[in-house]
């Protein structure tokens, strides 16, 4: 017999364990037997453990509910019908609550994902670590600058730096630190943020690390620029009157002590003023010379690109080269690997860049023995192209190579200080860099990287 409610259901349940029960106490006080009480007593016995059971169910259907709530396992639906209105109305709460944590944990997931995709695909490198270095999540850009495929410990970046190491370990929140890195073919300049998070009783560090040093060498070229065109500015309006006046009184004073004129004047004199006024106009001259010179570093033309082999770069400046090179018993030693290397870049301005390089070279081979230069092109372990220029010169002192790139500073006799100061602003217009590396009495080595 099917039965269409849970009222009604139990109803006759109850009926029928009532009716057993009077009929076992009707059969044991009035009759003698034992075997009929004994099965009425049984039948009464699996009459409520199957009325316990049915009423139980709501019971574990609320229990299923409130764990798949705890546990978040909202895949399950719950069936109570043809058991009432009631049962009905409770069916439906029940679905609707687990269709609507369904749509919550759906739009979690989703606003999970799409957070997960900008961390890992940001330029920004990011690291999530415990104080003692476990590292809890590391994103793309992180691994592509350290250039490691894991990291578990913040201890394994000791590699790179042991100075980025500790200064990871003892930041404080909400602290700026910038760590400079110098690799064998890259120098890094990281800014490092830093904020704490407590997530499951774990003290969290969240910090954000970028290689600014790009950024640092265009403020540095913006700021000597503005500097130049003040000095350029002030010098040139000085300067341009004084070589005018000069010159005009040298003219004047020849056409007074020229013939035709009777007037008595001290030659001696006059000629002293002469000679004080063609210097003056030398000086001013040379002056004006010396403040065009260095205009030029405000003046660098906008590069041209266009694709060409490395190999074309390098060949030209040998052929360029070859005769002061011969001339100085110097050798030229040059690899590009792999030997098909292209990019896009201004040729003319990069021979600029590369000549100079190799002119402060067999500058610094002077009276060395073995002289030796070495160009040597690759794909560094960043994917950039990489230039360097090596000799086995004298070197350069470490408070000297901080230098180097500033605009006038030279320590050469005859140098202008300006040859660096000029590749440096090529090589940013060329979205690259230049640096220096160098060892007393064993060599420098000047790197470009694209």
């Amino acid at each position: 017999m099917v039965y269409k409610n849970f009222r009604t259901v139990s109803l006759i349940r109850i009926l029928l364990l009532t009716a057993s029960i009077f009929l076992f106490v009707y059969t044991l006080v009035n009759y003698s037997f034992h075997i009929t009480p004994l099965l009425i007593g049984l039948l009464i016995i699996l009459q409520i453990v199957l009325l316990y059971k049915y009423v139980d169910k709501v019971n574990r259907d609320l229990t299923s509910f409130l764990e798949s709530i705890r546990f978040s396992e909202f895949t399950l639906t719950f069936q109570t019908r043809g058991m009432g209105s009631s049962f009905d109305e409770l069916n439906k709460a029940f679905n609707d609550v687990i269709k609507d944590f369904q749509k919550v944990r759906s739009e979690k997931e989703e606003h999970f994902q799409y957070l997960q995709s900008i961390v890992q695909n940001i330029d920004v490198s990011i690291l999530a670590y415990q104080r003692d270095g476990t590292v809890e999540m590391v994103n793309k850009s992180a691994k592509k600058l350290f250039q490691v495929s894991s990291l578990r410990n913040i201890s394994a970046l000791a590699t790179t730096s042991s100075e980025l190491v500790s200064t990871l370990i003892e930041i404080k929140p909400g602290e700026n630190k910038l760590v400079r890195v110098q690799e064998q073919d890259d120098l890094l300049q990281l800014a490092i943020y830093a904020t704490e998070l407590k997530i499951h009783d774990k003290q969290i560090i969240l910090a954000t690390i970028k290689n600014i040093q790009n950024v640092l060498e265009e403020q540095e070229t913006e700021a000597w620029q503005k500097l130049i065109r003040v000095l350029t500015h002030e010098i040139m309006n000085s300067i341009t009157p004084i070589a005018s006046l000069s010159s005009t009184l040298e003219m004047m004073l020849k056409s007074i002590t020229g013939e035709g004129n009777d007037k008595p004047l001290d030659i001696e004199a006059v000629t002293e003023i002469q000679q004080a006024l063609q210097t003056i106009n030398k000086r001013s001259t040379g002056l004006l010379h010396f403040v065009n010179t260095y205009r030029n570093l405000t003046r660098i033309p906008k590069p041209n690109f266009r694709i060409f082999p490395v190999a074309d770069l390098i060949n030209n400046v040998q052929v360029l080269m070859e005769e002061e090179l011969r001339q100085n018993e110097i050798k030229l030693i040059t690899s590009v690997i792999p030997p098909d290397i292209e990019f896009s870049a201004d040729e003319q301005l990069l021979e600029q860049v590369m000549i100079n390089m190799v002119k402060n070279a067999i500058q610094a081979l002077s009276g060395r023995p073995d002289p030796k230069i070495v160009i040597k092109a690759f794909i560094n372990k960043r994917g950039r192209l990489t230039i360097q220029v090596r000799d086995n010169g004298q070197g350069i002192l470490k408070e000297v190579l901080d230098k180097i790139f500033i605009p006038f500073f030279t320590t050469k006799p005859k140098g202008s200080g300006i040859g660096l100061s000029l590749s440096r602003q090529i090589m940013r217009l060329h979205g690259g860099t230049i640096t220096a590396g160098s060892e007393p009495d064993v060599g420098t080595t000047f790197t470009l990287t694209f």
